[in-house]
């Protein structure tokens, strides 16, 4: 850890549950449909993602070990990401994902909708060893496996990165995952959907007038929209395991899943790294300027689908827009966990404020 990092979170806490009790839980459920199954202890990670709780654990039954992973809906206490958690429709579009597309996905195993069982609806699958880019610290801060790879290896990964877009668009769209949200287009529900996220959010008293000010932006520069596709929703490279050919093992983490236009993806696949180099800049490092860029993702991707991709600009502010809700969230509840102070400002709680807001005055984009 370098000077310019030494006083930023590398832990951030997800969840106040027991895990041995979570455990005897586990064993019980599990033993109702394979008799006899055993259960080693579970561990928790914190490699990467601010939202579900993810519990590891190998099980036996029938003279086999599986190496397994639980994702649990978190409790109301934890002070959650999102307003609700639907994971029985993240199980399917895993499952359908698996079935349908060459995008490696984890192996599904059981989705329980029953919250008795250990408190929380949850769902289990594969686990799948290798390599995943770090968010604490972000990979790009130069101390991670990513940051020492060569630049060879580092565009492989964000080649078949990019090409996993690509093979998950050309899906037939997933009628299950459009939003409820009022709205003529895709888009329109989606961008109703995250606004409505954001009034969950600020319903605890956690107002950001930058994020209020950013979805007027957003409503007075609206593109014409492209055909809408299955939308991962949260493609960074976080949410993958990669082997040790740099090329993806395992895509996770589709909580954020919906229908709209790919430009959605790669806009948030582009920015998700350009906000990490936007917080390096800042602390004067180098970070990794040359990789995601976004002429080489979009070269790609329409080398890779026929696909024209339109209104980048707009659909980066979008990312950069719901990034400011993960950021407000995650360090509401960190102020909730007694990690830090909540400010009296609470746009101060948005790691991307002051690029968003020059995104919103017209000189952020022609940087890179």
């Amino acid at each position: 850890m370098t000077d310019a990092t030494a006083d930023l979170p590398t832990e951030m806490q997800r969840s106040s549950r027991d895990l041995h009790e979570l455990r005897t839980a586990l064993i019980g459920w599990l033993q109702g449909r394979q008799p006899g199954a055993e259960v080693g202890e579970l561990q928790t990670t914190s490699a990467t993602g601010m939202s579900s709780d993810t519990l590891l654990f190998d099980a036996s039954w029938d003279g086999t070990t599986e190496h397994l992973v639980a994702r649990l809906a978190p409790a109301a206490e934890d002070v959650p990401v999102f307003p609700s958690y639907d994971l029985g429709r993240q199980f399917e579009l895993i499952r359908t994902v698996g079935e349908r597309t060459p995008v490696p996905v984890p192996r599904t195993f059981w989705h329980e909708p029953d919250r008795s069982v250990i408190g929380t609806e949850f769902f289990v699958m594969s686990r799948v060893d290798g390599l995943v880019p770090p968010d604490l610290l972000p990979y790009n801060f130069g101390d991670s496996w990513l940051f020492a790879a060569s630049s060879e290896q580092q565009r492989v990964l964000q080649d078949a990165t990019v090409d996993v877009l690509a093979h998950l668009h050309a899906m037939e769209p997933l009628p299950f995952l459009r939003f409820d949200e009022p709205g003529d287009t895709a888009l329109r529900r989606h961008v109703a959907h995250s606004a409505a996220w954001y009034e969950y959010v600020a319903a605890d008293g956690v107002r950001s007038p930058l994020i209020e000010r950013a979805f007027a932006w957003l409503d007075e520069h609206w593109p014409d929209e492209s055909d809408a596709v299955t939308c991962w929703g949260d493609s960074r490279i976080g949410n993958v395991i990669y082997g040790p050919d740099f090329t993806p093992v395992a895509v996770l983490d589709w909580e954020m899943a919906g229908l709209g236009p790919r430009e959605l993806d790669v806009a948030w696949l582009i920015y998700s790294h350009r906000g990490f180099e936007d917080i390096a800049h800042a602390l004067g490092l180098e970070g990794m300027p040359h990789f995601l860029r976004r002429a080489d993702v979009v070269e790609r991707y329409q080398s890779r689908t026929g696909h024209e991709l339109r209104d980048l600009d707009f659909y980066e502010v979008y990312a950069a827009v719901q990034f400011a809700i993960v950021y407000l969230r995650v360090n509401a509840r960190s102020a909730h966990f007694g990690e830090r102070e909540m400010p009296e400002d609470p746009n101060e709680l948005l790691y991307n404020r002051e690029p968003l807001q020059r995104m919103l005055a017209g000189d952020y984009f022609g940087e890179d």
